[in-house]
């Protein structure tokens, strides 16, 4: 899987050689566009070696495993195997034991996606007046993500979302003030299929917007919020990223895109985009 680039914390990249492939057993993943087949929660992909290691790793795209390629748990693979169940493998701890692992494994990536973006955020220059908030969140979501199996299964995660989200909504208009000029913002916005080839984007949000397959070839992106953006084959071609806000590997690596696409300097160009300009 990709390895996501945090601006602030290593440990929420992902390390699959320390996991027991959760992700590969945990979640479950129906038969589509990104995926060739059905697979039910908590039971082994077909293609998962008794070493851990996926059996078509280097083919997944042609094999329509799209969707294994874009995910990213944030590290929390690692966390789960290594830390919060001390290194005893889901194979050989028995059917509870593995339940509960992957009952935990969910909660603790959206903990770790939480503090991704709240590193983001202090990052920010312009968003100094809220730092103090966001760090005491950024304790408090560490915390958390560091509980018992039994405290991890209960914890509404929802609601630390929720209080989180606000911080990072705030974040992000004291880092756009003054960007985004007389341009509407685009929030939770259905722009499928949209035509925005070389549309001056800058400063808006597009938190929560619907992008599928939008040309946004040559668009400047500069300074926009896309934080849960859905850019799943959106044409990034030529388009400026640099400055963009709660931007994330997955979504570059859901989208196309070229040597020309101008992107932020703690992300990587996916693999597939390669071949194209």
């Amino acid at each position: 899987m990709p390895a996501s680039a945090s601006p602030a914390d290593p440990d929420l990249r992902a390390d699959c050689s320390r996991c027991f492939a959760l992700c590969c057993v945990a979640l479950p993943f129906t038969a589509s566009a990104d995926f060739a087949r059905d697979k039910a929660a908590g039971t082994p992909c077909p293609h998962l070696g008794g070493d851990h290691r996926c059996g078509i790793h280097d083919r997944l795209r042609p094999e329509g495993f799209t969707g294994c390629t874009v995910y990213d748990c944030f590290g929390a693979g690692q966390k789960v195997s290594q830390v919060t169940f001390g290194g005893r493998d889901w194979r050989t701890g028995g059917r509870a034991h593995a339940r509960q692992m992957f009952d935990v494994f969910p909660v603790v990536r959206q903990l770790h996606e939480l503090l991704h973006y709240l590193g983001e955020a202090l990052a920010l220059p312009a968003a100094r007046p809220v730092h103090a908030e966001l760090r005491r969140a950024r304790e408090r979501v560490e915390r958390l993500s560091l509980g018992t199996p039994k405290e991890l299964a209960a914890l509404d995660v929802g609601t630390h979302r929720q209080e989180v989200g606000a911080l990072l909504q705030r974040s992000s208009e004291l880092a756009r003030a003054g960007l985004r000029g007389r341009r509407k913002d685009r929030r939770n916005a259905d722009l499928i299929g949209a035509r925005l080839r070389g549309a001056d984007l800058r400063g808006i949000s597009l938190r929560g917007a619907c992008l599928i397959a939008a040309d946004l070839t040559g668009a400047d992106l500069r300074g926009a919020d896309l934080l849960g953006t859905d850019l799943r084959d959106a044409d990034l071609t030529g388009a400026d990223l640099t400055g963009t806000l709660f931007l994330t590997q997955p979504q570059l690596t859901a989208a196309r895109g070229g040597a020309g696409t101008k992107l932020p300097a703690s992300l990587g160009r996916p693999v597939h985009w390669t071949a194209r300009s």
